[in-house]
């Protein structure tokens, strides 16, 4: 019996405590923890891969590639950009999943502030399969709007993240 991980989560992100909450997973053979976190965790390629995502910009410097408190920004869902810091980075190992996630929010009024913790979650599976995990809470009344639409454009958005991602990095994103 295999027991997969989970994400980590700050207390006030906890997942049904927020407005929104939303979880996609995968679950592929043929593709190693390392490339898919090859790919997620270097921003110059997520246009190439996740059409709903744009604007990727370092403020204070530093990328593309994330790393731990690293500041950035990028537009999402037609959102005013949302500034994000990487709280969490763990590249994955021998037993040992990977880790990323980040705090997201927008410099708007405060009535139409978003504020997000988006988490993922990579780890190789017995049998040559990697999982790939990512889930995100969301605070404030644009979330809670979203929350609202059938189905949730969130969950739609985060599973063709992940679908691209999985091409990209099986070689498979032109096929």
């Amino acid at each position: 019996m295999s027991t997969q991980n989970a994400i980590n989560w700050p207390e006030k992100y906890l997942p049904g405590t927020g407005d929104n909450f939303v979880s996609n997973e995968v679950i592929v053979q043929g593709i190693t923890a390392d490339r898919v976190w090859r790919y997620l965790t270097d921003t110059s390629t997520w246009e190439s891969y996740y059409d709903n995502v744009a604007d990727i910009s370092f403020p204070g410097g530093g990328g593309p590639e994330l790393r731990r408190d690293l500041d950035f920004s990028f537009g999402t869902f037609g959102f005013p950009p949302l500034d994000a810091r990487v709280v969490e980075f763990q590249a994955p190992g021998e037993g040992v999943p990977g880790r990323l996630s980040w705090t997201a929010r927008q410099d708007v009024e405060p009535q139409e502030r978003l504020d997000v913790l988006h988490a993922w979650l990579v780890e190789d599976l017995p049998g040559g399969r990697v999982r790939v995990l990512t889930q995100e809470t969301q605070i404030g009344r644009p979330a809670a709007e979203l929350a609202k639409q059938i189905p949730n454009p969130m969950l739609g958005g985060h599973q063709a993240w992940l679908d691209g991602l999985v091409r990209a990095a099986s070689g498979t994103l032109g096929a």
